[in-house]
């Protein structure tokens, strides 16, 4: 049986720490889709797991505030610089 898209997401992040981007480019897969099924795979992880997220941050100011980390934010709400550091993503 061929495991869902969901599930290969979760297998990655099992074996090390990844961005959109990164599963996107693994898994031949849009990235704002990644972002879609990473939302889901965050609410599924087993009671004995976590699903841990380096937030994303300004490359400009260092800002890493941001409202919802599991997202890619197209702009710092504090300098307005388009330099933001992807999230990365990982399950412990």
């Amino acid at each position: 049986m061929e495991s869902t898209t969901r599930q290969r997401i979760a297998e990655v992040l099992r074996e090390s720490p990844a961005t959109a981007s990164e599963i996107a480019g693994d898994l031949a897969l849009p990235t704002p889709t990644v972002y879609t099924h990473l939302e889901h795979v965050s609410r599924s992880v087993g009671d004995d797991e976590e699903f841990l997220v380096s937030p994303p941050a300004c490359r400009d100011c260092d800002f890493d505030g941001f409202d919802d980390p599991v997202n890619e934010p197209s702009r710092c709400p504090k300098c307005k610089s388009e330099r933001i550091e992807e999230p990365a993503f990982v399950i412990r």
